[in-house]
C-alpha cells in the first residue's frame, strides 16, 4: 500500500498557497498590527522583497532556510500588493508566484504534485500504463483541463490534439505543473480581489507607497497600461511592418531582425503557431527549431520568460529600422511604445 504524502513545514514555505499553509498561519494569531513592529520586521522585509522581485523580474524565489518566516510573509504580501490598488501589480504578482510554483512543481515526485493538485479540488489520478503510452503520467477530468487552459495559445492544449479517454485527459508531469500553475495564479489573484481594505498601519501604508513608486521607476508604461487585445496590422511601426512583409514573402531575415519580429508580435498577442506559420516561406525554414525558437521567446518554455523587441536606437545601430517615420523620431522610443499609441488612431 502507498504511503499517503504529508505536507512538510518545507512544503508549506514552498507552496504558500495551499490550505495547510493558510491553517497553520491560523494558529499563529498574527495580526495585523503585529507586523508594524520590530519584533516581526523579518517578516514584513521578506513580503516586501517578494513583491519587488515580482515587479522587477516576474518570478518570487523560495529562501526556505527560515520556513516559518517564508510561510508567514505570503500573506502579508497578498496584504501589500492588496494594498497598493494597483491593478498590474496585482497581476504581477499573481503571474510570478504562478512562475515560481510551476519551476518547484516539474521538480516534485507524482505523489506530491497528485496531493497539490488536489488541494485544489481537482478530479485527477495517476495514469495507469495500461491505460495510454507513455510519457502520460497523469489523467485529467476534462472541467479541470478546460478552466486551466483557458488563456493558453499554443494549439497543443487544445482539447482536440489531446489524449482523451472517458472524459479524462492524458498529460505529462510538466504538463501537470504548468495547468497547476495557472490553478495557482488564478487562486492568487481572487484573493487578490478584496472588496474594502481593512484599516492598516502606516507602516504597511508606507511600504505600498514604495511598491508602487517602484514600479513607475523601473516598469514601462507601455508594460503596466498592457497591449490592446485585437491586432491592428496597420499600427505597426515602419521597421515591424518591412519585417512583417518580408516574412511572408520568404525573404531572409537576419537573427536581430527574426528575434524583433518574433518578440514584437508575441507581445502584442500574435498566438505561437500563428508565427511559426509566418515562416513557412523561409527557404531554410525548419519546423521544429523555429518552433523551439518563438515558444522560448513567448515564454512558454524555460524559464517562462516572455522577451521584449530592442529598443529603437538598438534597431538603429544593427540596420533593422531602415524607413523611420515623423511619428518614429518625434513620439516613441520602442516599438511596442509605437504600436501602443498609433493602435488608439485606430478605435
Amino acid at each position: 500500500m502507498q504511503t499517503a504524502i504529508r505536507f512538510t513545514k518545507n512544503d508549506l514555505a514552498k507552496y504558500p498557497f495551499l490550505k495547510e499553509a493558510a491553517e497553520y498561519v491560523k494558529t499563529l494569531d498574527l495580526k495585523i498590527e503585529d507586523l508594524a513592529s520590530p519584533e516581526f520586521s523579518q517578516i514584513l522585509d521578506r513580503a516586501k522583497e517578494r513583491v519587488e522581485e515580482a515587479i522587477l523580474y516576474a518570478t518570487v524565489t523560495r529562501r526556505l532556510r527560515n520556513e516559518e518566516i517564508e510561510i508567514l510573509s505570503f500573506p502579508t504580501a497578498i496584504m501589500l500588493v492588496a494594498a497598493t490598488e494597483n491593478p498590474f501589480i496585482k497581476r504581477r504578482y499573481a503571474l510570478a508566484e504562478a512562475k515560481q510554483a510551476y519551476n518547484d512543481l516539474k521538480l516534485e515526485p507524482k505523489e506530491k504534485i497528485l496531493k497539490i493538485a488536489k488541494n485544489f479540488q481537482w478530479k485527477i489520478e495517476t495514469a495507469n500504463s495500461e491505460e495510454v503510452v507513455a510519457p502520460y503520467e497523469f489523467k485529467l477530468h476534462f472541467t479541470d483541463y478546460l478552466k486551466n487552459t483557458a488563456t493558453l495559445r499554443d494549439k497543443k492544449w487544445k482539447l482536440v490534439n489531446r489524449p482523451l479517454v472517458s472524459g479524462n485527459v492524458y498529460l505529462t508531469k510538466t504538463e501537470t505543473a504548468r495547468l497547476l500553475s495557472e490553478e495557482v495564479r488564478r487562486h492568487i489573484e481572487k484573493r487578490l480581489e478584496i472588496g474594502e481594505l481593512p484599516k492598516l498601519p502606516q507602516k504597511i501604508k508606507d511600504t505600498a507607497e514604495a511598491l508602487k513608486t517602484l514600479t513607475l521607476e523601473k516598469v514601462s508604461k507601455t508594460e503596466i497600461e498592457g497591449i490592446p487585445k485585437t491586432v491592428r496590422k496597420e499600427a505597426f511601426p515602419p521597421c515591424i511592418s518591412a519585417l512583417y512583409e518580408a516574412a511572408q514573402k520568404g525573404r531572409h531575415l537576419s537573427h536581430i531582425a527574426r528575434f524583433t519580429l518574433t518578440t514584437f508580435l508575441v507581445n502584442i498577442g500574435i498566438p505561437t503557431e500563428k508565427i511559426v506559420d509566418l515562416f513557412r516561406a523561409t527557404s531554410d525554414f525548419n519546423e521544429r527549431l523555429t518552433r523551439y525558437q518563438v515558444e522560448h521567446i513567448a515564454g512558454e518554455r524555460g524559464s517562462r520568460t516572455r522577451y521584449k523587441p530592442p529598443k529603437c536606437q538598438t534597431l538603429q545601430t544593427h540596420g533593422v529600422c531602415i524607413s523611420s517615420n515623423k511619428f518614429c523620431k518625434e513620439k516613441v522610443y520602442h516599438p511596442l511604445v509605437y504600436y501602443q499609441r498609433k493602435v488608439k488612431d485606430f478605435k
